[in-house]
């Protein structure tokens, strides 16, 4: 497609596989915990009824793996009827603790890309999850150098984008956002009259899936790599 970014001067980027590798790691957990489960359940049911807990908690605990390891604990409880072993919660407390020490992977470009765009452009971070745990990977990242400011919103809806693009006094004409959700990071802006491109991870959060009809509808760039943006914005 045909796309036009003259008018840039903001880049807004999501961090979790965008940046670097965050679902990988909550799907071989995941893993891990239906088979500490495995006496109780089908792995395929675990796997659903985990969803369907952490689809109830996301009001209450957020997005990010603290929300991730409670639920977790709640369906072990559910799925077991409340007898399951201290020793099993023990251990998933210890599945999210791995998760939260595990060094950060930087995906293929990204610093690469970054390098190149803060010559020209504003570049900002706009990520939702834990605050703490998203300071802490951007951190260990070696990535904060880039960023003008870094956001953690505690969620990536129309109305999230325009009150902190207003509060950092950021047209919308000006700003682009980059991302691996069309849900979070791509819809959002378009609607809101902005630009949008959408770099796929190959693993997406089941939340973060759009119907077919969503992905065909909204006229955004789709790349197959992050350094592909440099084609459009150098």
């Amino acid at each position: 497609m045909e796309v036009g970014f003259e008018n840039i001067k903001v880049i807004g980027f999501d961090a979790d596989d965008t940046l670097w590798v965050n679902e990988t790691y909550f799907r071989e957990t995941e893993e891990r915990f239906a088979e500490l489960l495995e006496g109780y359940e089908t792995k395929n049911k675990i796997d659903q009824e985990l969803f369907k807990m952490e689809m109830r908690n996301l009001d209450l605990y957020g997005y990010g793996i603290k929300g991730f390891m409670l639920s977790m604990i709640e369906s072990a409880l559910d799925l077991s009827n409340g007898s399951i072993a201290q020793q099993t919660i023990s251990d998933i407390i210890g599945l999210g603790k791995n998760m939260i020490a595990h060094p950060v992977e930087l995906l293929d470009g990204v610093e690469e890309v970054l390098q190149a765009l803060e010559k020209k452009y504003r570049l900002i971070v706009l990520t939702k999850g834990d605050l703490l745990d998203q300071e802490r990977k951007l951190d260990k990242s070696g990535l904060s150098r880039y960023f003008h400011h870094v956001e953690v919103l505690s969620d990536k809806k129309e109305a999230n984008y325009k009150n902190l693009l207003e509060h950092l006094e950021i047209p919308i004409e000006s700003f682009l956002m980059i991302g691996n959700s069309l849900k979070s990071d791509v819809i959002p802006i378009l609607n809101l009259g902005g630009n949008a491109v959408h770099v796929p991870f190959h693993t997406t959060w089941a939340h973060e899936l759009v119907s077919e009809e969503e992905e065909r509808t909204n006229n955004h760039l789709k790349l197959n790599s992050i350094r592909d943006v440099l084609k459009y914005l150098e």
